[in-house]
């Protein structure tokens, strides 16, 4: 079994945002599997479920707001029996520039409180897919605002041009095969 969890936040306000770029990546990773979300209270999160190769696999967006994301990845990691290294999160990376992708297992949260609430409630080993989002305004305001900005229609675009990676690494961490340095 594996569990993929995209970080953001729940209200339709934050859609666009750069904090929100985990949803965005498993609501096009789910339209491209032609599944529905579903609201499980019980996992404070939105979930989807397919098998692959005999396996289920679980796509979930927390509903707990970013910050609080651990919450609703160990509800789900509990009561799934999922062990910490059949975990991928996506979230988004103020360090990196907007459209770069980096993979890799456990490390630090780098100041992300989504990644560090994960990691308070399941240890330092679930596999990441970390999508850039800095540019140049993230200089001139505090890291709180720059996160919940929106995207340009630049950077939006270049993060469509870069779905058919997104989804690939999705697919490679599903089928056993993630690349744990991946620098592009």
């Amino acid at each position: 079994m594996k569990l993929i969890i995209g970080l953001g936040n729940p209200e339709p306000r934050y859609d666009g945002t750069r904090h929100n770029v985990g949803f965005w990546l498993l609501d096009q990773y789910a339209r491209r599997r032609e599944l529905a979300f579903q609201p499980k209270a019980k996992f404070k999160a939105s979930v989807a479920e397919f098998d692959a190769a005999g396996d289920k696999v679980i796509i979930a967006k927390p509903t707990t707001y970013y910050n609080l994301s651990g919450e609703a990845v160990r509800a789900l990691a509990d009561f799934y029996k999922v062990p910490v290294g059949d975990i991928l999160v996506v979230h988004d990376e103020i360090a990196l520039p907007c459209g770069t992708i980096r993979t890799r297992r456990g490390g630090s949260d780098a100041g992300n409180n989504g990644v560090r609430s994960v990691t308070e409630h399941l240890g330092n080993g679930t596999a990441r897919l970390r999508i850039g989002t800095h540019n140049d305004l993230r200089e001139q305001i505090d890291d709180a605002d720059f996160v919940l900005s929106r995207f340009t229609a630049d950077e939006t675009a270049r993060l469509t041009e870069l779905l058919p990676t997104l989804t690939s690494i999705i697919d490679r961490f599903v089928d056993g095969t993630f690349d744990t340095t991946t620098h592009r």
